[in-house]
């Protein structure tokens, strides 16, 4: 399939423009005179974005959504909509995407269908949600309530996101900090104290032996570093050794909780979305598993899916190799005896956007002092390993 863009006038003389897919110029041209159009000009480009590119990402997603869900709640047809918000939209990229939409709308597709064709640009948790919301015939509904899903999701990465950003600043600043004392400033001191002949205390030879040390091997020691972390990042391609990473992980103390409460989170709210929109349990669980970052939540999930494909129930599922929070099975349990299981995940998941929001901010909380206790006593072991020779010079005068 080529992509062409054209020029015509439509029946009322207006000037239409855009992007159309078909296999050659000739299919192109008489799928636009099938719609009673005048092809004023033809050519092939292609404008479809590079892989890996997304033209809505983020809050323009969450924006896109909302306004679709108040047009099609003012009563707009929904061609008439993507129209309305192809005038509002000014980045190119965004711009031609909701264009290709609208034109495959306008030639009788469902929307779900318009987006399933831009390959990589919408989730399958997006789509799956809109196809469910036409079938249901409530597909304003279905986008808001979406809406309100990628608004909490992008509210809860921003959060984390803002709030580690103090504290790896902060540590790159105290490793810098060290790092220039002992290869810079320590050096200097070396053959002071060789002249003045006096006793060098342990602390001090040590810190002198690690400052000469970094001075002259410090690069390669950076280069080893950065190469360390590359072949990590290598080895955790392995989907075997990043599954069984993930899951020491979620047992670490302290952080092992916390990313626990926001595997939970993501987990519970993407089902619980998608079952209060229609869609059936086993194919909710196929899409969360693409949501879910860690290996090992993932691996349960699939495990569970082929739990309850054999007649088992969820929160046996998940309790059998527990990697999310007791309180988080015990709720699934409850919401499956009462036949409310999509509501009772929506509540796990806003107990959990709590609770990892109240550990974050602990985590934070004790972090940044700790840092800066610890760089306080490194910089002062340091100057103490100088002046304590100095010390002893002036006290043997």
């Amino acid at each position: 399939m080529a992509t062409f863009r054209y020029r015509a006038l439509d029946a009322d003389g207006a000037t239409q423009k855009g992007n159309l897919e078909a296999a050659d110029e000739r299919v192109a041209l008489a799928h636009l005179q099938a719609r009673g159009w005048l092809v004023l000009n033809l050519e092939a480009g292609s404008q479809r974005l590079s892989r890996g590119s997304v033209a809505l990402n983020g809050a323009a997603l969450v924006s896109f959504t909302q306004q679709l869900a108040t047009l099609l709640g003012a009563g707009q047809p929904l061609e008439r909509s993507l129209g309305i918000l192809l005038k509002q939209t000014q980045a190119p990229k965004a711009h031609a995407l909701i264009e290709r939409i609208r034109e495959q709308v306008k030639a009788g597709k469902p929307l779900s269908q318009a987006l399933e064709e831009e390959g990589g640009q919408f989730s399958t948790l997006y789509i799956s949600m809109v196809r469910a919301g036409e079938a249901g015939g409530a597909l304003e509904n279905t986008l808001r309530q979406l809406s309100d899903y990628l608004e909490r999701s992008q509210t809860l990465r921003g959060e984390v996101i803002n709030a580690l950003i103090y504290p790896a600043f902060l540590i790159v600043g105290v490793l810098g900090s060290l790092a220039l004392l002992l290869a810079y400033v320590v050096p200097q001191f070396v053959p002071i104290f060789r002249d003045l002949g006096v006793p060098i205390p342990l602390i001090t030879q040590v810190i002198l032996a690690l400052g000469e040390f970094l001075s002259a091997w410090g690069l390669m020691v950076l280069a080893g570093l950065i190469v360390a972390i590359w072949g990590t990042a290598i080895a955790l391609r392995d989907p075997t050794r990043r599954q069984r990473n993930d899951r020491r992980l979620l047992r670490i103390k302290v952080i092992g909780p916390l990313l626990q409460r926001i595997e939970a989170a993501r987990l519970a709210r993407t089902l619980g979305t998608l079952l209060s929109n229609g869609v059936a349990l086993l194919q909710a669980l196929q899409i969360v598993r693409q949501v879910c970052s860690n290996r090992a939540v993932v691996a349960q999930v699939e495990h569970a899916t082929e739990w309850v494909k054999g007649g088992g129930t969820l929160a046996s599922a998940f309790g059998q190799q527990p990697l999310l929070p007791e309180l988080a099975i015990q709720m699934i349990d409850v919401g499956e005896q009462a036949g409310e299981l999509d509501s009772m995940l929506l509540k796990v998941a806003e107990v959990f956007d709590v609770e990892a929001k109240r550990g974050i901010d602990r985590l934070l909380a004790a972090l940044v002092p700790s840092l800066t206790v610890v760089m306080a006593v490194m910089v002062a072991v340091i100057m103490l390993a100088i002046m304590l020779p100095l010390m002893s010079l002036t006290s043997n005068i």
